[in-house]
């Protein structure tokens, strides 16, 4: 039985990991560290601001203090704010299916993300009273693929909806390959959207199922598409 969506919110929902990625290089530039397109896809894509930012300078000989990565987090959310107040790039049929499913069950977001950008974009898109529960990187202490932001959010979940909410009756909505392990890492069921990755690595990161878009991803679909012996 499904009884909560808990969608990811970059890649998945808002189509902005090219901005998080010009975001990163630029920032990690001004310290004279190099990042290609190729690096974060392959290497820190799914991590939040602090691991993404500690593992690159890491990585490039540069460790960080907590107070550099605090002003480099501050810098590049400030920068996202500047952009993004003029418009994001939102995924076809996202804001249609948040409400679809939001009829049906309760859905969170759980990523990654500041909570002010998650706010920003889901007011972009109309649906930010369609949401229970947010989980974001300030409400953390660990990133994907660690299963914590999944475990936040099913807690969230149980004080707004019911303690009898179980790790198996949520459906995650990912699009990076760490946010499929933390999902399974949490228990719980997992479909892959291929906007960042092919179904293959998908399907092998532990993805149950995986679509391409959510334009048709609606109540109806969790079980003639993907549980069929489900009945959600």
């Amino acid at each position: 039985m499904i009884r909560a969506i808990i969608f990811d919110f970059n890649g998945v929902l808002i189509d902005d990991e090219h901005l998080h990625f010009e975001l990163f290089r630029d920032v990690v530039a001004t310290h004279g560290v190099t990042l290609t397109d190729a690096m974060y896809h392959e290497t820190y894509l799914g991590f939040d601001d602090r691991r993404c930012f500690e593992e690159v300078l890491r990585d490039a000989g540069k460790p960080a203090s907590s107070e550099t990565l605090d002003a480099l987090i501050a810098q590049k959310a400030t920068l996202y704010q500047e952009r993004a107040a003029g418009g994001l790039r939102i995924f076809p049929g996202a804001a249609e299916s948040i409400a679809s499913l939001a009829d049906r069950w309760p859905v969170a977001i759980n990523s990654g993300a500041l909570r002010p950008e998650i706010v920003l974009a889901l007011g972009q898109m109309g649906v930010l009273d369609r949401i229970s529960a947010i989980v974001s990187a300030e409400d953390t202490k660990f990133c994907k693929p660690d299963p914590e932001g999944y475990e936040l959010a099913l807690d969230a979940l149980r004080s707004a909806h019911g303690d009898d909410i179980e790790a198996g009756h949520c459906l995650v909505i990912e699009d990076s390959l760490a946010g499929i392990q933390a999902g399974k890492g949490a228990g719980m069921w997992v479909v892959g959207v291929s906007n960042t990755y092919g179904e293959p690595e998908l399907r092998n990161a532990g993805a149950d199922a995986v679509i391409t878009g959510l334009e048709t991803f609606r109540p109806e679909s969790i079980r003639s598409l993907f549980f069929p012996e489900v009945t959600p």
